[in-house]
């Protein structure tokens, strides 16, 4: 599987014949093997140009920018070279059918569900404090779903969840420095909701990626809904992982006293993760993503990155009714 590229500082990418090249804001110039990249990612204030941009679409190179505050912006898509007519289709489909769109969007909320069960269930054993009460409570809210007979209901059953699990971060953490109090997202007001918000989004570019090499348009969602935003089926992918990527990665990084106060900034009424932190947090991000687990239908170990693929896989199988689909469960 190709790499993914990180780019923290400022200067500019320059296509140099059939290759890239970084050159930085002193000069510097760092090669880049674009046949090995399969996306980019932007953090520093970085210069392209039309020339470039026409060479990466050739390459299906998948440009993402992030903000000042490391933060997704948009990503540059080149056309879809999987792209399938008859997917696209099937994908409307299912999402202008009412009862197919919500039986779908049921499934990821389930596979959400299970997965914060999981991890909560996992520090559970290693005698984490205080998790009985909310892992029952999750197991209550998850036996309502099948009954839930609309999006808007099922989001608010979803949302409910997310609270009861958020909540169990600081039985977890132990840390005061760290505490997570409310989830809050624009802006971030802690340091724990900056590394959520920082991790969500790195994941959320990921499934992107993972589309890519589908024959599924990105575009058309079913928890979140399909509108003017350009993107919501991998927001729908990402809910599934985020407890066994994100979460799992966010803990171990902070027990493990990697990431520190010295790593997050005030600015414009939020906290955030400086320039250090972030680099911190990919680095491990691309060593989390690498992780093989065990994969009994496949009798093998794959990597996170790989599931996020297989995943996607699974809903295409859904979507022309071969197989119906099952979102992935950790099996701690």
């Amino acid at each position: 599987m190709k790499k993914t590229l990180y780019i923290f500082s400022n200067g500019e990418i320059r296509r140099k014949q059939n290759t890239l090249y970084f050159e930085s804001e002193d000069g510097k110039r760092k090669y880049l093997p674009v046949e090995n990249i399969g996306e980019i990612m932007v953090f520093g204030e970085v210069t392209i140009n039309k020339r470039l941009m026409e060479f990466i679409a050739e390459k299906h190179v998948i440009l993402h920018f992030f903000n000042h505050f490391g933060y997704y912006v948009g990503s540059f898509y080149p056309r879809e070279h999987y792209n399938s007519g008859y997917m696209i289709l099937k994908q409307t489909e299912h999402y202008l059918d009412e009862e197919k769109r919500v039986e779908l969007a049921k499934r990821f909320v389930m596979g959400a569900m299970e997965n914060m069960i999981k991890v909560l269930s996992y520090y559970e054993r290693r005698e984490v404090e205080g998790l009985a009460t909310p892992i029952e409570q999750l197991r209550c809210l998850e036996a309502q779903i099948a009954d839930v007979p609309d999006i808007e209901r099922l989001m608010a059953i979803e949302g409910n969840a997310k609270d009861i699990y958020y909540r169990c971060f600081d039985n977890i953490i132990g840390d005061e420095e760290f505490s997570y109090t409310v989830r809050t997202r624009q802006p971030p007001r802690n340091r724990l909701n900056a590394m959520i918000s920082f991790g969500n989004s790195l994941l959320y570019v990921e499934a992107l990626r993972a589309i890519y090499e589908t024959h599924l348009d990105p575009r058309i969602g079913y928890l979140h809904a399909t509108n003017f935003r350009r993107f919501t089926l991998n927001l729908d992918v990402a809910e599934v992982f985020k407890p066994i990527i994100v979460d799992r990665l966010i803990f171990a990084l902070l027990n493990k006293k990697m990431i520190q106060p010295k790593h997050f900034t005030r600015e414009l009424g939020g906290v955030y993760m400086n320039e250090k932190g972030r680099r911190v947090f990919v680095e491990e991000w691309e060593k989390k993503l690498n992780m093989t687990v065990k994969l009994p239908s496949l009798k093998r170990n794959v990597s996170y990155r790989r599931l996020l693929l297989l995943e996607l896989y699974k809903i295409e199988k859904h979507l022309i009714g071969e197989k119906e689909y099952s979102p992935f469960v950790m099996a701690w």
